[in-house]
């Protein structure tokens, strides 16, 4: 059995940046247990497999571990695929997910994702918490994922966090931000427990991102870069309930898939 697979690098305009998915259309939903393997097998921090098609889909995401509800940058992928290769000039689709109903819009070269916010709430850092993280934030919000504010774009960069304790949270990952030096917020994110010690470039953690920052910079429309090594830039909206979570991407592999069996 023979399945096309594709490669993108996600929230960048640039090759070997940004966050790169596995992106694998299906004419039917394959067992999810071989999906978890070609995800474990491609080894990237998500694979993305949709099925439909006229601008409608169904997504699921897995990581190397175990399937997700949401993921930003491989919906961004699946969207690239979707409008380069299999409805060349598509600028609007829909997927159906795990997480509700998302949307990509695509104009003069960037993909909107529209996403749920995820705002949190603010709660007091955990002793395991500030261990993982080798240092005390000045703020911690608990969504879906551990939120931890930061006064510098230098201590988000210089965090080394101690994974193995980090991996024993109650959360599969944490957000860490801070001002940024050129744009309104950086961020890094860590999920050990999804089998990923840093992701690049994390878009469903601007779920959590966009409603903080919107409220406390009192604007709507704010620039982010993730400073991972990889690094990408996005640019978020905040609009109510939702949440625009917008970046380019890049093809750098089409391929197939060689399975054993029909």
């Amino acid at each position: 059995m023979k399945l096309p697979i594709y490669q993108v690098d996600a929230f960048s305009d640039q090759l070997l940046r940004g966050n790169p998915a596995a992106v694998c259309p299906l004419a039917e939903w394959l067992p999810d247990q071989l999906m978890l393997d070609i995800a474990r097998e491609n080894n990237l921090s998500e694979t993305a497999f949709f099925t439909g098609g006229d601008g409608e889909y169904e997504i699921r995401w897995f990581t190397p571990a175990y399937e997700v509800p949401l993921c930003g940058h491989a919906t961004l992928a699946s969207a690239v695929v979707i409008r380069e290769f299999l409805e060349p000039g598509r600028d609007q689709i829909s997927f159906e997910s795990a997480s509700g109903p998302l949307g990509v819009s695509h104009e003069q070269g960037w993909y909107e994702l529209d996403f749920p916010a995820d705002p949190g709430e603010e709660v007091a850092a955990t002793p395991e918490l500030i261990k993982s993280l080798g240092c005390e934030p000045r703020e911690v919000r608990n969504a879906n994922y551990y939120f931890a504010v930061f006064e510098s774009e230098q201590e988000i960069r210089d965090l080394e966090p101690d994974f193995a304790s980090m991996a024993l949270l109650d959360k599969i990952g944490v957000i860490v931000t801070a001002p940024g030096s050129d744009v309104d917020f950086v961020s890094r994110f860590f999920a050990p427990q999804a089998g990923i010690n840093e992701d690049p470039v994390t878009g469903s953690a601007h779920c959590t991102l966009t409603p903080y920052w919107s409220a406390r910079l009192g604007k709507d429309k704010l620039e982010a870069r993730q400073i991972s090594e990889r690094e990408g830039y996005l640019r978020c909206t905040m609009r109510g309930d939702r949440v625009g979570i917008a970046g380019q991407g890049v093809v750098y592999l089409q391929g197939e898939i060689h399975l054993p069996g029909d």
